[in-house]
């Protein structure tokens, strides 16, 4: 018995209005929904969904939130009724890539004056992980930015960062301050006891090195907290 006849949508056979290439060409590309510009990654549908159904099918699985979707990986995505492989490292890509831009703006901050200068060098390295890190800024004695370190991973709900590591890692580069930094990947800003209690500790400690902690910022992908804005230190 012969198969039923299930070619896949291409973009090329919808109507020229339906188009989001065509789209993006006459109007421009902010124009675009969320679900078009995917759907022009992904090139087809199939023959019950068009790449644009396709797109907001999975969009509606992550509410709707680019971060959400950032965060998702080949193998989850491959999950999706329509998504192959191929289809799946185009998102992917994409959305690494538009990550990748906002290393750019750190690029640009070569001096601390406060914790959004901060939280600009930081978001780019913390945002869209689904564990927890631990990293750390260090400066000059003009606040300028010597480097930034990777301290420790963590799984989804702590990280361990060692003082020893810490304070190593910065006698070596000979920084006079340093700037504290982990992620909250449930999306929480309240600092837990821990995290507490390590800045505590860690503030005691470059005291004895004659190190200042300039600061503390706990990240989200969509904001942050700053202990030094909020007289924790």
């Amino acid at each position: 018995m012969e198969k039923p006849y299930q070619a896949n949508i291409t973009i090329k056979s919808w109507a020229e209005e339906d188009r989001p290439r065509e789209k993006l060409l006459g109007q421009g590309r902010r124009t675009l929904t969320d679900a078009e510009l995917i759907a022009i990654l992904i090139g087809s549908g199939s023959r019950n969904e068009t790449a644009v159904e396709l797109s907001k099918r999975i969009l509606h699985h992550y509410k709707n939130d680019l971060n959400a979707l950032g965060r998702a990986s080949v193998a989850e995505l491959c999950k999706f009724k329509g998504i192959g492989e191929a289809k799946a490292i185009s998102i992917v890509a994409a959305l690494e890539l538009g990550r990748r831009r906002g290393d750019t703006d750190a690029a640009e901050v070569q001096k601390i004056t406060g914790s959004r200068d901060a939280y600009k060098v930081l978001n780019p390295l913390l945002s869209d992980l689904n564990h927890e890190e631990f990293w750390i800024i260090l400066l000059n004695k003009g606040n300028n930015v010597l480097s930034t370190h990777l301290i420790s991973k963590g799984g989804m709900a702590a990280t361990i960062a060692d003082p020893k590591i810490i304070f190593q890692v910065a006698l070596e580069k000979h920084a006079a301050s340093v700037i504290l930094a982990h992620n909250h990947p449930s999306g929480s800003l309240k600092p837990s006891v821990d995290d507490l209690n390590l800045t505590k500790r860690l503030i005691a400690g470059a005291r004895l090195l004659d190190i200042v902690i300039f600061d503390h910022l706990i990240i989200t992908d969509k904001a942050y907290f700053s202990f030094g804005d909020e007289g924790i230190l």
